[in-house]
């Protein structure tokens, strides 16, 4: 097991239809959550997170926007035992045609009312219930503990 904390970035993606990527994956027990991935040593966050959305989905991403953090130590949910630290951003891209990596089995573009149907796993749910209900997306950084 790693020694220190992980810190990682993820993105809420809306396309140009408004729809959020939601991507399903094994490493959440093949439930859907939101694509991201670790920082590596000397990147800038906002660079992680362009550089892992591109890897994952094949997408280019603008307007990028921080709205959550969070810790994960140990979470039962995860496919290994980890101590997370989650980055989250909101984002835009001008396209809807995704190419997965191997992160990944499935896709979907998700209306944020229709979230409740699909099986989210981690934080994800909690999330976008979050952000749904907040209706306006200025200044929503929610910091979550001991998730």
């Amino acid at each position: 097991m790693n020694k220190f904390p992980e810190p990682t970035v993820s993105a809420i993606i809306f396309n140009p239809d408004g729809k959020i990527l939601l991507c399903k994956s094994h490493k959440w027990e093949n439930k859907y959550v939101i694509p991201g991935g670790h920082i590596e040593f000397g990147e800038k966050m906002e660079e992680a997170l362009k550089r892992e959305i591109l890897e994952e989905t094949g997408l280019d991403i603008y307007d990028i926007e921080l709205i959550s953090l969070k810790e994960s130590i140990c979470n039962d949910k995860f496919h290994e035992e980890k101590h997370f630290i989650f980055i989250d951003y909101l984002c835009k891209t001008d396209s809807s045609n995704v190419t997965l990596n191997d992160e990944a089995e499935e896709y979907e573009w998700a209306d944020i009312d229709q979230i409740d149907y699909y099986d989210l796993g981690g934080f994800t749910k909690e999330l976008l219930m979050r952000l749904r209900n907040k209706g306006e997306f200025q200044d929503f950084v929610e910091i979550f503990y001991n998730y």
